[in-house]
């Protein structure tokens, strides 16, 4: 199985703020879209970082109030691991265990292509393992 299974599932819409934005236009961003963290792009949708919830505690430990005044490019993961849809399953889960991220952008041809978070993978593994399940049950009850 792969990403594209995934996107075809939750869709691709992902929201993304330009490095500009101030961190609290990005909180705001969030709370409305009730997510834990916002693409960082360009206005070309070519991924520039992420910024994550655990990324605005540690804006607001390092300055305070005086961080949410700041643009989002001061705070924001820079070094952003990106997927594609062809990217298995397998490896999102073993990527986003190992590196400790909930969160990892899909980009195609260079562009903002979808985001996948860990509860989407979760979400993915539960409902294979169900099935799964279901035709072992139906295996055993036809023979």
């Amino acid at each position: 199985m792969t990403v594209a299974w995934i996107l075809k599932e939750k869709g691709r819409h992902v929201v993304s703020a330009l490095p500009g934005a101030l961190l609290k236009e990005a909180i705001a961003l969030l709370t409305k879209n009730r997510i834990g963290a916002v693409v960082i792009a360009d206005e070309l949708q070519r991924v520039l970082g992420i910024l994550s919830e655990r990324d605005i505690v540690h804006a607001l430990a390092a300055d305070g109030p005086a961080a949410l005044d700041r643009p989002v490019s001061d705070y924001m993961t820079h070094s952003v691991t990106t997927c594609t849809e062809h990217h298995s399953i397998d490896w999102l889960m073993e990527e986003m265990t190992t590196r400790r991220f909930r969160h990892i952008p899909v980009a195609e041809h260079g562009r903002l292509a979808g985001i996948v978070s860990i509860g989407d993978v979760v979400k993915h593994k539960l409902a294979l393992a169900e099935s799964e399940s279901a035709q072992m049950r139906q295996y055993f009850a036809a023979g």
